[in-house]
């Protein structure tokens, strides 16, 4: 029985929203060590990582879609992809498509993860998880040095989908099978000034 004089409830800490409390903002590394570190733990996900400057976005993008014919892209993506078809497919239909390109809210440094909170330019979960191949685009002023970091700047109440390199799943005989649960290729733009 629970109830008695000396029973306390379970102490939960109190949601940041409840407490009306600012948020943490998020700060660029001021040394650029963060992104370096953050290219280097994404390439060692197995993801293909290419660094470019802003104006080079469209061709670097261009060049990550390589041989992709069928690429869908959310209606709000702030980066232009030639012939890209916009997102209204049902989840059987995302199956027929060769890539995605999305945008990210927040970039990793010491877990190489992306993350997507479905804002703008980064679509609905089925979009990053569906097609065969993910090109997502993470500017360097998106890239936090740990988790903490990134919590402190993601609002809880959205949905959130963490991707450390391309879907991947081992049996217990240690034989990798990629694209199981995701993608099967992960090409992460990182955008500089």
């Amino acid at each position: 029985m629970l109830a008695g004089p000396n029973h306390r409830a379970p102490c939960w800490p109190t949601p940041w929203h409840w407490r009306g409390l600012p948020r943490a903002t998020r700060r660029p590394h001021e040394s650029g060590g963060g992104v370096e570190l953050f290219v280097a733990r994404v390439a060692d996900y197995r993801a293909t990582v290419t660094r470019c400057a802003a104006a080079e976005v469209a061709a670097t993008i261009r060049a990550a879609l390589g041989d992709a014919r069928r690429v869908v892209v959310p209606d709000d993506l702030p980066y232009l992809v030639d012939d890209a078809l916009i997102d209204d497919f049902s989840p059987s239909e995302l199956d027929t498509v060769d890539a995605v390109v999305t945008a990210a809210a927040v970039g990793i440094a010491v877990t190489g993860t992306i993350v997507l909170d479905h804002g703008p330019g980064q679509g609905r979960r089925a979009l990053s998880l569906v097609p065969d191949r993910h090109v997502c685009v993470v500017r360097e002023d998106q890239i936090v040095a740990g988790v903490p970091e990134a919590v402190a700047w993601l609002d809880p109440l959205r949905p959130q989908t963490w991707i450390s390199g391309p879907s991947a799943t081992s049996d217990i005989e240690l034989n990798r099978v990629e694209g199981v649960h995701g993608p099967r290729q992960l090409h992460v733009i990182v955008v500089g000034p």
